[in-house]
Parts: structure tokens; C-alpha cells; sequence
């Protein structure tokens, strides 16, 4: 099973980041480029535990849905979310947060199956994993990107300030 591991160090509170992760409308901002858009479940605002999102998105030129479940949760240090329903075969996605030196560290440990049968370890290598892992980064550096400027407070609650 491909695994993909992104570390993030971002300059703010811990609670900022680990909301900002979670929340559904800078999850939308960060994928504008596959046309994400939450359709059923929990559809804007910060998902919590035993919440689910159906997402859906265009890749490789194809509409997809995808539901999410929020199956872990211990708010502001880690939360996981696994595929419910949608084009994998299967999907785990970690998110840990720590503090280093007044820095944030944001670990993503993402693991799925593909839905290609016996081409899956092929997929895989020549395009799959590069591809999750780029959509990885686009939303880590969204989310550093509102975390350090100041902009986390168009989409998350001012009561960190």
C-alpha cells in the first residue's frame, strides 16, 4: 500500500493549524483546482469526530464523489480521516500536530490502495503517488500559507485571538 509522509513547519498556535486542517472551506481553497466541492455531510465549517464529507472533485478529467469519516479525534494534537465510499479500493489519513521552538509541525501520513487491480503497482509508480502527494502539498501550503498571514480568520472562528 503506497504511503506518502509530509512534514510542514508553520509559524502559529498549534490549535490554529490543527483547526485550519479540518476545516471544510479551506479545504474548498485549496483545491480549486480540481473543482472540490463538499456535496453531503458536513459542508462548511470545522468537521469533528464521526462527521463525514462527501467531497466531489474532478481528476484526470473525470467528476468523482468521495466521503470522508472523521474516525479519530483528540483536538489540538491529532485527528484521522478514512475513506468511506469512493474510487479507492481504501484511504487512512493521519494528521499530527506539534509544537517545536514556537513552530508548528504538521505530519500527514496518507495511505490508500488504488482501485487498479493488478496495474495498481504500476499506477502507482508512474503517476499516482506523485500526483496524491502534490494535492498533499497544495493544501499544506494553504493552510500555512492562512496560518501565518493572519487569513485563517475568513474561515475559522477569532477565538484565538
Amino acid at each position: 500500500m503506497p504511503r506518502i509522509e509530509l512534514k510542514t513547519e508553520i509559524k502559529a498556535r498549534k490549535e490554529i493549524v490543527f483547526d485550519l486542517s479540518r476545516s471544510i472551506d479551506l479545504h474548498k481553497i485549496s483545491t480549486e483546482q480540481t473543482d472540490e466541492t463538499a456535496i453531503a455531510g458536513r459542508t462548511s465549517g470545522l468537521i469533528e469526530l464521526n462527521e463525514f464529507v462527501t467531497w466531489r472533485a474532478k481528476h484526470f478529467g473525470v467528476y468523482q464523489n468521495l466521503t470522508s469519516h472523521i474516525t479519530e479525534f483528540n483536538h489540538p494534537n491529532y485527528f484521522v480521516d478514512e475513506m468511506k465510499q469512493g474510487i479507492f479500493k481504501k484511504f487512512r489519513h493521519e494528521h499530527h500536530f506539534s509544537i517545536s521552538d514556537k513552530i508548528t509541525i504538521m505530519i500527514d501520513i496518507f495511505e490508500f490502495e488504488s482501485p487498479l487491480g493488478f496495474l495498481e503497482q504500476i499506477a502507482n509508480k508512474l503517476f499516482l503517488k506523485k500526483y496524491m502527494a502534490k494535492l498533499l502539498e497544495k493544501r499544506n501550503q494553504t493552510i500555512k500559507d492562512f496560518a501565518e498571514s493572519g487569513k485563517w480568520k475568513k474561515v475559522i472562528s477569532t477565538k484565538f485571538d
